[in-house]
């Protein structure tokens, strides 16, 4: 490698030239792109791509998608009034290029953070945004769904759209037909739900336009047969110019044009590599180049005229005008400041950049990092136990706390080196779960099955039938999507499939569309499925041994954060069984998952140190629940039979989770309910910001917890102190009876 393309390939952020934004700091509405010159929408593309990295520089935002898709939105936004027009983006993380062509360049330093703009798609914010988009797969069905309810809302409103009936005048009538598009991704396009509504379109004949970015990605490489179909239609330059020549012959020799048409279809199913897309009825074009200002705009325009389905095949680069996202896109798909700005870190050369650090066995070893890495992962996979692989992991990371995916990731890797019947399963997430490694060592036990959850919970049933033993892997606010699978598929069939449940809990940044604060109350009612909340990293690295060893499926739920360990004799893991970490007279919590668990400690022991501000010193208890199903009915409601004032916690949605487990439990036993005070995620969806300022809201974090002890314990002081009155007024009012029986035996 030359020492300029090292160089170019190390350039830090702050190396790059810096380009005012003078265009995107007059536009207030998309409307004016139309009137822009193609040099003025190239100079705008600059812009957009210089105000995305200015801000990775300082917070962590999604990158190298809205980098590759800002040619894409400017074409859209010039040739389609969005306002009247209908566009809808798939996943919507790729929606920045979006935001700041509709009039939000103002506010868009504020992104991703609390009272500041979504990093998706958020109606509330601006009339061109439809939905709040975060999940894929969504994009192509309520497109259709929109196409055709404008058509019927236009009958019936005789030839106005419902919605500009209900403005009233608001803005100008138009007879003119609105047009729905839905922007779908490569890595989605395998999703089930996107092949429904393709189907249903299809069948339909319903005008619409689909447009595919084709980057060769999702989050991380895309997998499977539909990508390969894919990068065989990128690669058909004889098929592109062919079908050049065919339209020019054509348009001279009409008669011939049915005999030519199934011609060229025989053509193009072969060099091409099939009519997937026109078999389900919709008019195929491209692939054309997705950064090509001119050429995009004027296919956009042709497709408009269009009076069918039609699906555009668009090719970009994830990662592109900054060249080390261009290089390894996976790495830069969210970036972080740090990343942004460390030089060292930008391009991971060893792993990416390099062609001969690719291919050079003997170089990869010498590289110390990853010489440690690989001695680290030998050593857990050696150990004898869970609480030896706490001590390597703390050790080897000078005692600094490590994410719980970390421990989640040590704990598969260790299982897969220790058991050749774990599988891991994985949906697109391989590197937010942080597997690469096992996805390394043991390729044909590893199953990335792209953006298809159903799928994998389906697959990984198949593999515990056959006696296998899977780890389905996948973000809590994502499993939902495979609600009905885990139902007939995991619970029904009652078979070992162990779900490690990632990011469950508030997120941050991301918001409401990938909170996983649902995940307790949708396994919860399922029979068979243990659902199991480790409370540290000590949990953490028992929990995963201990799920191997049942027969049925397991849920571990685990936040994104750090996983404080918890010094003290660790309790074994046992089915349903809580650990009692502090007991106490003065009152109790009892907390089911690690994010909180430490914070409640800490509060119990500055009362028992008499360091809590304006209170006394108080015996407070602490119970790390470990298990929201079963429960452990004898250690958690005990301090409630002792009518001790008990606050049950969870990052979870207070309907249907742990606390209402307890609560459940509770009047089964007939305890005084009025004991216990339950503080989870409120009924309401959590907004943007930081954890710790969501936590806030929610009152899960040190504040909101002290002033749910203080209400209890005043709750309780009241219950008794009026108990203790009214039972004063019964002794007294029978002191009373008994004088007048006296005196009447008297008489």
């Amino acid at each position: 490698m030359t020492n300029e393309k090292e160089n170019e390939k190390r350039a830090p952020f702050e190396s790059r030239p810096k380009v005012e934004p003078t265009l995107l700091r007059e536009l207030r509405s998309a409307e004016t792109l139309k009137s822009m010159t193609l040099d003025e929408l190239k100079r705008l593309a600059t812009e957009i791509r210089s105000t995305i990295c200015d801000l990775a520089e300082r917070r962590g935002v999604h990158f190298a998608s809205n980098l590759g898709v800002v040619e894409l939105a400017i074409a859209l936004h010039s040739t389609f009034d969005f306002r009247r027009d209908r566009l809808v983006w798939d996943v919507g993380h790729q929606c920045y290029p979006h935001k700041l062509l509709t009039g939000r360049f103002a506010e868009f330093s504020g992104i991703r953070t609390r009272g500041g703009l979504s990093g998706y798609p958020d109606p509330d914010e601006s009339e061109y945004d439809l939905f709040r988009t975060g999940h894929a797969g969504c994009s192509v069905g309520t497109a259709l769904g929109l196409a055709r309810g404008d058509e019927l809302a236009a009958r019936l409103n005789g030839g106005e759209t419902a919605s500009e009936a209900e403005k009233s005048g608001e803005s100008e009538k138009t007879d003119a037909p609105r047009y729905s598009v839905a922007v779908v991704g490569d890595g989605a396009l395998a999703g089930g739900p996107i092949f429904e509504a393709l189907n249903h379109a299809g069948g339909l004949r319903q005008k619409m336009l689909v447009v595919l970015n084709d980057n060769k990605m999702s989050i991380c490489q895309r997998v499977g047969g539909l990508g390969r179909s894919l990068d065989k239609m990128r690669t058909a330059p004889t098929y592109l110019g062919a079908r050049t020549a065919f339209r020019q012959f054509v348009e001279k020799t009409p008669s011939a044009y049915r005999f030519l048409t199934r011609l060229r279809d025989a053509a193009k199913a072969g060099l091409v590599g099939g009519m997937l897309f026109e078999d389900f009825g919709f008019r195929y074009v491209g692939p054309i180049d997705g950064h090509d200002l001119a050429t995009l705009r004027k296919y956009l325009e042709r497709i408009k005229t269009i009076d069918e389905p039609v699906l555009l095949h668009v090719l970009t680069e994830k990662g592109r005008g900054y060249r080390p996202a261009e290089i390894d896109p996976a790495h830069f798909h969210a970036t972080s400041p740090e990343q942004a700005l460390n030089a060292e870190s930008v391009v991971l050369l060893d792993q990416w950049a390099d062609d001969e650090l690719k291919t050079s066995k003997s170089r990869r070893a010498t590289n110390p990092k990853k010489a440690r890495a690989n001695a680290l992962d030998a050593a857990i996979a050696d150990a004898p136990d869970a609480a030896r692989v706490v001590d390597l992991l703390d050790a080897a990371n000078d005692g600094k706390e490590r994410s719980f995916t970390d421990w989640a990731r040590c704990a598969i890797y260790r299982a897969m080196k220790r058991d050749p019947r774990v599988c891991v399963v994985v949906a697109a997430m391989t590197q937010g779960n942080m597997l690469e490694a096992a996805r390394a060592e043991f390729p044909e036990r590893f199953f990335d099955v792209g953006i298809c959850e159903a799928h994998a919970v389906n697959f990984a049933a198949g593999l515990a039938k056959a006696g296998m033993r899977p780890i389905v892997d996948i973000y809590s606010g994502f499993l939902q999507r495979a609600y009905d699978h885990l139902f007939q598929e995991a619970s029904l069939q009652n078979l070992p499939i162990i779900f490690a449940l990632d990011r469950a809990g508030l997120v941050g940044a991301d918001g409401p569309t990938h909170h996983g604060v649902f995940d307790l109350s949708y396994m919860r009612p399922f029979p068979n499925i243990t659902t199991i909340a480790p409370g540290d990293a000590c949990d953490m690295a028992r929990a995963f041994e201990f799920a191997l060893t049942l027969d049925g499926p397991t849920a571990i739920r685990y936040p994104k954060t750090k996983a404080a360990r918890i010094r003290r004799e660790v309790a074994p893991f046992e089915l349903g069984r809580a650990e009692v970490l502090r007991d106490g007279a003065d009152g109790a919590f009892v907390v089911c998952g690690g994010g909180i668990l430490k914070t409640a400690l800490d509060l119990a022991e500055d009362f028992a140190r008499g360091a809590v501000p304006g209170r006394p010193v108080l015996d407070v208890g602490v119970v790390n629940a470990r298990f929201a199903k079963p429960l452990d009915r004898d250690r958690v409601l005990r301090p409630l039979r002792e009518g001790i004032p008990t606050v049950a916690v969870e990052e979870n949605a207070l309907i249907g989770g742990f606390t209402s487990a307890v609560l459940e439990a509770a009047n089964d036993e007939g305890l005084d309910a009025r004991f216990l005070l339950r503080k989870g995620v409120p009924d309401a969806f959590i907004r943007c910001g930081s954890r710790d300022e969501q936590l806030a809201d929610a009152g899960l974090d040190r504040a909101g917890l002290l002033a749910a002890f203080d209400e209890i314990r005043a709750r309780v002081a009241r219950l008794t102190g009026a108990e203790s009155a009214a039972q004063g007024a019964r002794e007294t009012e029978n002191d009373g009876v008994i004088v007048k029986i006296d005196k009447v035996g008297a008489r």
